[in-house]
């Protein structure tokens, strides 16, 4: 499966799919399970999920 998102920055995914204010909020909210949620629809692997929760204190 090719990942439509190769080479764009967490932020572009964010903005591009539409999800940057749910994300905003769900960090605000400090809700891990709905960040992880919004990082891996933006195509993001677990592996790279762990180190920007770890970086955002969640």
């Amino acid at each position: 499966m090719e990942n439509k998102c190769a080479g764009m920055t967490v932020n572009e995914r964010l903005y591009v799919s539409g999800l940057m204010d749910e994300f905003d909020k769900a960090v605000k909210e400090r809700d891990v399970e709905r960040v992880r949620s919004i990082l891996s629809n933006v195509e993001l692997t677990e592996e790279s999920i762990k180190p920007i929760l770890e970086q955002m204190g969640l």
